[in-house]
């Protein structure tokens, strides 16, 4: 498993643009938010307990998240608790109002990610590493942390690690 900051330095490569950077702010935690929507709906029932394939993610990514980071790993399952808060809702209001929310975000945040790959000049980390579907959340995180003026080492660490350096 690679450690945190080989994730992020990584995925730190395909994003210099500053521009690039910001559209993420925006077009990954509405994406976050529309697969969890999506995936709220399905599920099984456990013991009287509907768990939803979106909490099975949410656990699974949250227990990653966790391994390659303690602070980023809880800072992420806030994150993930707070999109299942606003999710189960949103599953549960009729079919319609839960395809166009999900499908809606969904398709909004990925067109705000495709306009700063085209500032940036680079396709995205996924199309070359699919684990860069994961690492986008947290390198989303980690830079509103870098910004906040937190974990500056870090920071250095990403900075030093990426390819190109």
């Amino acid at each position: 498993m690679k450690t945190l900051i080989q994730q992020l330095g990584t995925y730190a490569a395909y994003h210099r643009d500053r521009r690039n950077v910001m559209t993420h702010f925006v077009g990954i935690p509405m994406i976050v938010l529309a697969a969890t929507i999506l995936l709220s709906r399905l599920g099984i029932d456990v013991g009287g307990w509907f768990v939803s394939a979106a909490l099975a993610a949410a656990v699974v990514l949250t227990v990653y998240y966790l391994r390659l980071d303690l602070r980023y790993g809880v800072a992420m399952g806030v994150f993930l608790a707070i999109c299942l808060a606003i999710a189960a809702p949103v599953a549960q209001s009729c079919r319609m109002a839960w395809l166009i929310w999900g499908i809606g975000l969904f398709v909004l945040g990925w067109i705000i990610q495709f306009v700063g790959h085209i500032f940036e000049g680079r396709k995205p980390a996924f199309f070359d590493d699919l684990m860069g579907l994961a690492i986008g959340p947290l390198f989303v995180v980690a830079e509103a942390g870098f910004l906040l003026g937190l974990r500056k080492d870090v920071e250095t660490e990403i900075s030093s690690a990426a390819p190109g350096n």
